[in-house]
This record gives C-alpha cells, structure tokens and sequence, in this order.
C-alpha cells in the first residue's frame, strides 16, 4: 500500500478506504460464525464514534482506556481516538482488579470502553470496583502495559505517528501484501497483538480477530480464511502444533510467515512443522512495551539456525541498537554478551503516571535501556539470550538457562522443561530444572536426565536437582502465556536437598 496522507493512524484509515473501500480489513467471529468488516464500513464506525466522543467532550491529550475483547470494536476505538488528538491504553479482559486499578490511576483515563457482556465474564463489575478509588484526568499516550517482571507494571507510552511508521515498517519485512489475511489471536490491548494488527493494516490485509482462542476453531479458520501471517509465542502455536498433530489437519499451505517468541522451547519444533506442512518461513522476534514489538525481525536470507531464535536486524535503519556492558554501558565486541540497547523513533516516550522511570530507563547519552541479554552476531543482527534477571552465573560463568532447558527438551521423554537458580550451599548459584513428562508413564527420572545433560553440556552446567512435575505453573498476560519462574524459584528453594517426581508421591 502506498501512503499519501499524513503518517497517523487517522491518516493510515483514510488511504485504506480510498484505495479500496470495499476490501475486507477485518473479520468477527460471533457464535462461530465470521462476519466481515469492510474498510469503508470501518471507516464509517470510526467517524459515529469519533463523532460521539466529541460531543461528550473527549479532548486533544486525553487517555480513552479500551477495555474490550479482540472484537474490531477495539481497532474503531484507537482510530477514532487518533483522528480527536486522544489516545489509548488497551486494558486485557483477563486483567484482576489490582491489574484494572493499577491502569486507571498511572493512565486516568477520561472514558472507558467496555463490553456489555463477554465470555462469562464480568468485566463492568471489575472496572467498577477498581475504579472505586481512581479520578480521572487527562493522560497523553499510546500505551502499553509493561511485564512487571522488576516490579509493578509501568505504562509505556508511543506517540501516534510512532505507531504508524512502525507498523509500515514491520510490514514490509513481514511481506504483507494486499489481501492477505493476519490471524489476530494476540489481544490488541498488548504491545504484540497490537504491533501485529498495525502492521497487516498498513500492508493492506486483513486482520482476523480471534476474542476467545480455541485451537481447533482456529486451525480450521487458518484454511477457510486462507490466513497468511501469524505472531504469537510458542504457548499458542504450541496448541496448533498440538491440536493438528492430534488429527485436526487443517490445510496449512496459504500461511506464509510465521514470527515466533520462545516462552516455553518449542519454537524450533514449531518451525520445522510450518516449514515442511506449508513452506512458511518462521522467524524469531524481539520487543516490548518500549521499543514496539517487532523491533527486530531475522530476514528470509538468514539460516534458520539462526532465524527460529529471539532476536533479529532493526525493522528499519532509524533504530540503532548496541550491547554493552550493563555495569558502565561500554560498548561490547561482536559475540560478547550485555545488555540490549535501543535509540530511535520506536522507544518509549513516557511513563504514565510514572515519570521517574524514564530517567532510569535511560542512559546518560539517551539509549533505553531493555534488561535484556544479547549478543551481536558477525553476520549482523542480534541474537536475543534472556532477560537479565534470569541469567545464571555458575562457577563464575554467565549461562544462559535457555541452553540447559533446549537440552532436556531434547529427551524423547520431555515435554517442557525450565531452568531456574538457586542459592546452595556455600552462596554459589545453583540451576535447578523442572520438566514435565510427555505422560505420566514416561521413562524419566533426575539421575538420567542429569547423564542426558552431561552427555553435551559442561559439567557445570549440569543441574544440581531435576524435579518432575505435572504442569508449570504459568501466568496469562497480553503477549500469551508464560511459565512463572519466580514460583520455581520458590518451590526450588523449598524442595532443596531433595528431588521431587509428583508420580511417586505428593511434593512437600
């Protein structure tokens, strides 16, 4: 798609429905049925909205807070946001009252977008009891929640016209082209949902906007729509890669692109399935709240041992990227390890509600600082390791715990596995691992899964204990699901000195 407008979102709106009114730019599902949005359609529910908003008084610089499903609802509210001056933060339908409370006082939204009824879910009751204590005032931000993994989630904010370079560049690495179609299973109300959907709009496509995921449902729409692009962590293609494999064999051969977060080590196994079942190309990705989702893409052209892992090259020549040592931000030789570093037009410009974290996300010569673990590769690019708080130091070397848990994984016997630290004997770091068995009959127990360690790994790189486990324990945030290492941590700590297997008795 070419741009002629001026680069906001309202703009990005107006070309799309001149250039083709009546192409489809995104699809409902309601009672398992689709119903098709066109661009002209959008654009006339963008201005009934817009219009509405004014006349209640919605200004230039205020915060509107969109607390809805992935219904196309919440692409009309952003756009209509944009086109008054306003902006606004997506607020995750699976979000508690602490969660909504948090948002509504850093954000103070003017209005609130809510759903009447979704999914049995009563979400006008939790915005009534966390906005119990929160008086609104105006906020200016596109914004996004961050993890809260250091901490309480800060709101990361992005000007409009930050979003929409963003999104055209995202699309031209993404080859979007007129007509395809992008499956928009991620919330929007997240920074890669909604990274993902910026970025089939301004390519043209059409986004198909899942509120409730059900992986058979999915795959099926996955041929019936002729779905070209997905982004989602390997929790979600996991339940794809799951549910096909257990004789949901939907057509997968219109699917083109795939990008791919590692949460749970399954992302190579995920690749090599689309890659043989459909000849799509898989990469790995790098973002956040701050820097975009997307800011690093890996091109057709780089091997895919190292395209299916985190990381990649700038999505377009004005994000500079650096590692450096996070203890005095010098800059570090290609394939030493430090802190990934960011500079450009897709960084964060505010906190809402919060402005003395912009000055610690910064350094001194005005690089943002991500608290993640990286290495420059040789070829160009950067190979995404872990965050920081996660790496382990054992014997004095830094390891990446990523390295230990795709070594278990590889055990016929292993469905997931995680590795967290400990402190042990003596103060020195220790990596504990957990797995979860392929079933409660496998093979498995710590002492062989140590030998099938050691067979390839340094001796101290080696577990000190290996529990199995049932199921790990996991938090469902707006990025997909991830495995909550602090709860490892924890029972790792409580279960020292021992090793635990659920199917032998109960862990203490």
């Amino acid at each position: 798609m070419t741009v002629t407008t001026h680069p906001t979102l309202a703009g990005t709106l107006a070309d799309l429905v001149h250039e083709s009114p009546d192409s489809p730019v995104a699809m409902d599902i309601a009672g398992g049925e689709v119903i098709t949005l066109t661009r002209a359609e959008l654009g006339r529910r963008v201005d009934q909205l817009r219009e509405e908003l004014s006349r209640i008084g919605v200004r230039r610089g205020q915060c509107l807070a969109v607390y809805l499903p992935n219904w196309s609802d919440a692409l009309v509210w952003q756009f209509a946001a944009s086109a008054l001056g306003a902006h606004v933060i997506g607020v995750n339908t699976r979000y508690n009252v602490g969660e909504v409370m948090h948002i509504l006082t850093s954000a103070r939204p003017a209005v609130v977008a809510v759903p009447a009824e979704f999914h049995g879910l009563d979400v006008f009751g939790t915005l009534r009891e966390a906005s119990s204590t929160a008086d609104p005032v105006p906020a200016i931000a596109v914004a996004f929640t961050t993890s809260g993994s250091t901490g309480t989630p800060k709101l990361a904010a992005h000007r409009d016209s930050a979003v929409v370079r963003h999104a055209h560049a995202d699309s031209v690495i993404m080859g979007v082209r007129e007509g395809d179609v992008i499956l928009g299973v991620l919330p929007v109300s997240g920074v890669f949902g909604f990274s993902t959907a910026m970025a089939g709009l301004a390519g043209g496509a059409a986004i198909l906007m899942e509120p409730v995921f059900d992986a058979a449902a999915t795959l099926e729409r996955v041929e019936s729509l002729r779905v070209t692009h997905i982004v989602g962590g390997d929790d979600l293609f996991g339940r794809l890669y799951d549910t096909w494999h257990e004789g949901r064999r939907a057509d997968l051969t219109t699917l083109r692109w795939l990008g791919i977060a590692d949460f749970l080590g399954r992302s190579h196994d995920i690749a090599r399935w689309v890659r043989d079942e459909a000849g799509a190309e898989t990469t790995g990705v790098f973002g956040s709240s701050e820097v975009f989702a997307l800011a690093l893409l890996w091109s057709s052209d780089d091997p895919e041992s190292v395209r299916w892992n985190g990381g990649g090259r700038p999505v377009e020549s004005a994000i500079e990227v650096r590692v450096v040592d996070p203890l005095d931000d010098r800059v570090l030789a290609t394939g030493e390890e430090g802190e990934l570093q960011f500079r450009g037009p897709n960084v964060v410009d505010a906190y809402l509600g919060n402005p003395d974290a912009a000055a610690r996300a910064f350094t001194a010569d005005g690089w943002f600082r991500s608290g993640d673990l990286a290495r420059a590769l040789d070829t160009g690019g950067f190979r995404y390791v872990c965050r920081m708080g996660d790496v382990l130091r054992l014997r004095g070397f830094l390891v990446d715990p990523a390295e230990i848990e795709h070594r278990l994984a590889e055990h016929e016997n292993v469905q997931t596995a995680k590795v967290v630290g400990i402190s042990g004997s003596g103060g020195y770091t220790e990596a504990v691992a957990f797995v979860v068995p392929v079933d409660d009959g496998a093979d498995l127990d710590a002492s062989s899964l140590k030998t099938w360690c050691r067979d390839r790994l340094a001796a101290f790189k080696v577990p000190a204990a290996v529990h199995v486990i049932e199921r790990m324990p996991t938090t469902v945030g707006g990025n997909g699901t991830k495995i909550r290492a602090v709860e490892l941590r924890e029972w790792a700590q409580r279960w020292s000195g021992q090793e635990v297997d659920y199917r032998k008795g109960t862990p203490a």
